[in-house]
């Protein structure tokens, strides 16, 4: 069986996460440690006991969430499950990042501190209150993409951001022509039409202080070649040249996450089962709509990673 490791995003943050890996398996206790010493404070004191909407703060969001992941691949390797089990590894938007770190391409702290970074970008990009994004249910991408330009106003961008599964697409822009954006999606059939309670409008051309800022921190630090290809989001497809991965990192700020190919292009390459490692289980419900005969695994948990080794041995 061919199988894809696969890395969440923002919004699968929660308080707790990852601290009964951290109490199992000293390895996953050190890449909290690592994480903390990288970023020059506790974080794991706020992923384990502070206040979610700390945590959701895009600027703690993103490398809390990649240090549980990676904490949960110290724990896959202390069963004795290593990261080239995965044919491919991919993660959507941040998880991209995680995706580079198991698989050797970015060290644990370059991968904290970029991701610090990222976030403050990103956030930093658009005062609050300008930007924002909506989920469109019921439309495909092609459909999304048509309502986002029919959105767009002069100097009022609106573009698809996120293209998650055959039924879900997600839109970013400029306050008032994503309000537009609600109304012409629910004309365009949509189901239903909802704002994110996001702070800041991601992938798209708003944030493109940030990818400046992104390509200045990218150049400070050592790429190597990832030991399993990463399927990147802003091509779909996979990547293995360093200086690629550090022109898609870039890239990746204000382009379309394009995790639906992405899944589907994995399919296509023979993966036939996806484990999600990290928090949550988003994209396992993602996976699952884009190709039902994707088998899935979440592995976030002691138990859950037992479970997975225990699948290998079968």
């Amino acid at each position: 069986m061919s199988r894809a490791f696969i890395f969440p995003g923002q919004g699968a943050q929660a308080i707790g996460m990852g601290r009964a890996l951290a109490d199992h398996y000293p390895d996953a206790a050190s890449v909290f440690d690592e994480v903390d010493a990288a970023l020059g404070e506790k974080l794991s004191a706020l992923i384990w006991d502070g206040e979610i909407a700390d945590l959701t703060l895009t600027r703690n969001a993103q490398p809390a969430l990649m240090a549980t992941s990676m904490a949960a691949m110290a724990a896959l390797a202390a069963e004795g499950v290593k990261v080239d089990a995965a044919s491919y590894v991919a993660g959507h938007s941040l998880g991209e990042y995680s995706a580079l770190a198991a698989s050797g391409a970015l060290t644990l702290a370059d991968t904290a501190r970029l991701l610090r970074i990222r976030g403050e970008a990103m956030q930093d990009a658009v005062p609050v209150g300008e930007g924002a994004m909506a989920a469109l249910l019921g439309l495909d991408f092609e459909a999304a993409s048509r309502v986002a330009e029919a959105a767009a106003a002069p100097g009022e961008v609106c573009q698809a951001a996120n293209d998650n599964d055959p039924g879900q697409v997600v839109v970013s822009g400029a306050k008032a022509a994503v309000d537009r954006a609600l109304d012409l999606a629910k004309e365009a059939g949509a189901k239903r039409a909802v704002l994110l309670p996001v702070s800041a409008p991601f992938h798209c051309a708003l944030m493109q202080p940030a990818a400046e800022a992104m390509q200045a921190a990218l150049a400070e630090v050592t790429i190597a070649a990832p030991s399993v290809p990463v399927v990147a989001n802003v091509k779909a497809g996979p990547v293995t040249d360093p200086e690629e991965i550090r022109a898609l990192l870039v890239a990746q700020v204000t382009a379309s996450v394009r995790w639906r190919e992405s899944v589907a292009w994995m399919a296509g390459q023979g993966v036939s089962e996806t484990w999600e490692i990290g928090a949550g289980k988003a994209l396992t419900g993602m996976v699952r709509r884009i190709d039902r005969s994707l088998a899935t695994r979440v592995v976030g948990t002691p138990e859950e990673v037992r479970a997975a080794a225990a699948s290998l041995a079968e």
